[in-house]
């Protein structure tokens, strides 16, 4: 029995993180779906939510307002949620006719902030974006091309952090990994998830907008459930500088999969296969089967370890739990260890397995969350 726990929890473990991938890599040589781009200029809207961002609104209109697109199709809306610093009165500053602040008195929380915007959004597609996330002057042009495509309902950034001095940086291994899987999905059916610091959608797909669940989750599950596909565009990006309190990304994280538990849990009849299809299997590995991953590794090192009382080998492989966690832990408890990359990765893998055992234990415990203050980057 312990033997049978013990490979079959490593099993799901390695096939959460690796089959996965491998299984899209092989489908994708047999399926491919192409995505119809054109020149196409629908009116848009952009939705921009802030909370008390008097240090980083500024620099983020200035973003927007070099964003090349037909003047007259473009609408922006700065959702301010209930902000007691001067953010409002910055916005009002610029004094331009085609930026619209939308003040919402009383806090309410990011998602109920979007929901407010969306009844005065004129555009046929509706582009999502925080007040962290630079956008290239081409980016909302590149987006909205992909909506040319009868078959597509969300769309995607990639996400790129910027270090504090100026270079490509951020959680590099992780991320990339997760913008292949990204394009792994997108080339043989569907994305799972979207970027939420930049993403757009048809408005057609928010009709159903709910103001206490994760928007970004939420639309992608909704275009699938209509019958659209969320793509991840490899030509746009949003970039944002790195959390600069390591403890804030921690929560973040916990945040993050809390939410997602909340959605996902509320979309169950996705998991239905005759139905969804490819989409179902999606679904389960790339959300539930990784969030499963920390309750894996305890029952495999409880399992190794009581296989190791009489085995050789059982012995070794327990003594290396042991060695990548001791690296991971060291990574944990000294910050200045974690730039080396022999510690990087043990680090972040505990950190985000940790962070989802968290979540799990809060949303078991009824614990939901609507709004939280915006990291400092």
């Amino acid at each position: 029995m312990l033997n049978t726990i013990f490979i079959a929890s490593v099993s799901l473990i390695l096939y959460s993180y690796i089959g996965y991938p491998i299984s899209l890599y092989m489908l994708g040589l047999f399926i491919k779906k192409n995505v119809l781009k054109k020149d196409v200029f629908p009116p848009t809207t952009i939705i921009i939510t802030a909370y008390n961002e008097e240090k980083r609104i500024r620099g983020k209109i200035h973003n927007t307002l070099e964003i090349i697109y037909p003047e007259d199709n473009l609408q922006i809306i700065i959702a301010s949620d209930g902000s007691s610093d001067s953010t409002n009165e910055i916005v009002e500053s610029f004094n331009y006719t085609k930026i619209q602040l939308l003040v919402i008195p009383i806090r309410s929380g990011k998602e109920k902030a979007q929901k407010e915007a969306l009844k005065i959004a004129r555009g046929e597609v509706i582009v999502f974006t925080d007040v962290a996330t630079f956008i290239e002057p081409l980016g909302i042009k590149k987006i909205v091309l992909n909506f040319a495509d009868p078959t597509i309902g969300c769309v995607s950034s990639v996400d790129r952090f910027i270090g504090r001095d100026g270079t490509p940086s951020g959680e590099g291994v992780y991320v990339r990994y997760e913008m292949l899987l990204r394009r792994l999905e997108s080339r043989v059916n569907s994305l799972v998830g979207l970027s939420g610091s930049f993403f757009a959608a048809r408005k057609s797909v928010l009709k159903d907008f709910k103001g206490d669940m994760q928007s970004d989750f939420r639309t992608l599950l909704n275009c699938i459930k209509i019958g659209f596909r969320g793509i991840s565009d490899q030509e746009v990006t949003g970039s944002y500088l790195d959390i600069s309190d390591t403890s804030q990304e921690f929560d973040r994280k916990i945040r993050t999969v809390l939410r997602g538990l909340t959605v996902y849990f509320h979309h169950l009849e996705l998991l239905n296969v005759l139905k969804y299809g490819l989409f179902s299997y999606q679904y389960f590995c790339h959300k539930l089967l990784r969030w499963l991953v920390p309750f894996f590794l305890i029952s495999s090192f409880i399992a190794n370890f009581f296989l190791a009382l009489r085995s050789d080998i059982y012995f070794l492989l327990f003594l290396g739990q042991l060695f990548f966690y001791g690296i991971g832990l060291l990574g944990w408890f000294g910050r200045k260890y974690r730039s080396i990359n022999a510690i990087k990765i043990p680090y972040y893998f505990l950190t985000v397995n940790i962070s989802i055992l968290i979540a799990w234990w809060r949303f078991l415990g009824r614990e939901r969350v609507v709004m939280w203050t915006p990291s400092e980057r």
